[in-house]
């Protein structure tokens, strides 16, 4: 049986092991470990409490990384969600941002985003399918809204914007 579950500072060594292994298909190790770079320890020492896990006997099978605005009380932010290849498909990043969804009402926030790579066409569709609009960027390239340079040179971002 699975459980949902607040993040915890403990849970790090496994969700970056995680990354390693469920983009190990679609990405070179070095890639991965790239990506796992995106999830320092300090995510889950400051932001456990908006963070999830879900996990069963064989360990974490899914997590999400989200956190509240510190300059504002209206807006979350979704950082990195990752789901064990065996689970997709059958609900559980939709569980994860529900829940997410659901915590941050509750904590009075009536806003939240999230951004991916133009080239992530699963994320896209995933978030458009959550109900969140894509964020007017400074150009669009294929049909998608693109902020250049959003995370450094080169590496431009579709955003998201959702009210709960």
């Amino acid at each position: 049986m699975s459980e949902l579950r607040q993040a915890r500072v403990t849970d790090h060594g496994a969700i970056v092991d995680r990354v390693h292994r469920w983009w190990g298909d679609s990405r070179t190790p070095a890639q991965a470990r790239e990506l796992s770079l995106l999830l320092p320890k300090l995510f889950l020492q400051f932001f456990s409490g908006t963070s999830l896990v879900l996990e069963d006997e064989t360990g974490v099978r899914a997590f999400l990384v989200g956190f509240y605005a510190a300059d504002n009380d209206v807006e979350a932010y979704i950082h990195f969600v990752g789901v064990d290849p065996k689970l997709r498909g059958q609900g559980t990043a939709r569980r994860l941002y529900t829940t997410f969804f659901q915590r941050a009402a509750e904590a009075g926030r009536t806003e939240v985003r999230a951004i991916t790579s133009p080239g992530n066409t699963g994320s896209i569709a995933f978030h458009r399918a959550m109900g969140f609009a894509l964020e007017p960027g400074d150009r669009v390239v294929d049909g998608l809204p693109l902020h250049g340079d959003y995370d450094g040179p080169g590496h431009d971002r579709v955003c998201f914007h959702k009210r709960i």
